[in-house]
């Protein structure tokens, strides 16, 4: 099995049309003719990463986010990008990010989410068509049963294994219908109200956002990362299925740049 059939199972699943205009997805390094020794699957690409990829004799990397993506201006070891990038080359690792195509695709990280969750009729909250392809942002679904907003509050950070998650003012009516949307998603909070969501889950919104939605909506903020957090375990899916005989590498390096103290 060579690299550009790993790639190309990723994206039959999570086509490359889907991505947003300002995003890098696809291939970032590599030669996709090389035979996939192992794949390694992340959330983020760095120098610790890639040295993994090499302790478990992986020559492909999937990653979420793309490590190239910005366009880089010279090669050298001035930032992590760079050295990453340097280190992958010199040891004939190949490096694919499936990104917003991937939180776009039905199926991808978002329905990964909601099925944390427990989530039923999951479905997408702002569908979009590009060609013959369906996809969107965001998704919305329900619980098995009503939750007073604390206990469903205390059950997002349950299964996303965070201490500490940022809300509004508690909601006093049952949280039944939820919507949610990895990473940075605040440009969905009017599309969840207007889904008639109770709740809506993100990794990341900015201060201001949070003002104006009281008793409207419930909103949980519980980290960028934390939100993506089991997107690897998609990866594995995809080319397990499509790919047999490709040995896929859960990430062990937690890439998250964000500490609480």
């Amino acid at each position: 099995m060579k690299i550009k059939d790993v790639l190309s199972a990723l994206e039959n699943f999570a086509p490359l049309p889907l991505q947003e205009d300002y995003d890098n997805a696809g291939l970032q390094i590599g030669l996709t003719e090389a035979e996939v020794s192992g794949a390694l699957l992340c959330l983020d690409v760095t120098e610790k990463v890639v040295d993994e990829a090499m302790r478990n004799g992986c020559n492909l990397i999937v990653a979420h986010h793309p490590l190239i993506f910005r366009p880089l201006r010279h090669i050298s070891d001035t930032t992590y990008v760079e050295r990453a990038v340097l280190k992958a080359i010199k040891n004939d690792i190949a490096i694919v990010a499936m990104h917003t195509n991937m939180d776009n695709a039905e199926g991808g990280v978002n329905y990964k989410i909601a099925e944390r969750l427990g989530l039923k009729g999951v479905r997408l909250m702002a569908e979009k068509s590009v060609g013959d392809t369906i996809g969107g942002s965001g998704v919305v679904g329900e619980l098995p049963e009503p939750l007073a907003a604390s206990d469903f509050i205390s059950l997002v950070k349950e299964r996303f294994g965070v201490s500490v998650a940022q809300c509004n003012e508690l909601l006093n009516r049952p949280v039944k219908t939820v919507a949610l949307c990895g990473g940075a998603g605040s440009f969905l909070l009017g599309d969840a109200i207007r889904n008639g969501a109770d709740a809506f889950i993100t990794g990341e919104m900015s201060y201001h956002a949070f003002f104006g939605s009281e008793q409207r909506i419930q909103i949980v903020v519980i980290g960028h990362y934390e939100s993506e957090q089991f997107t690897n375990e998609i990866f594995k899916t995809i080319i397990e299925e499509r790919c047999p005989g490709v040995r896929c590498v859960l990430t062990h390096v937690n890439t998250n740049p964000i500490n609480y103290l």
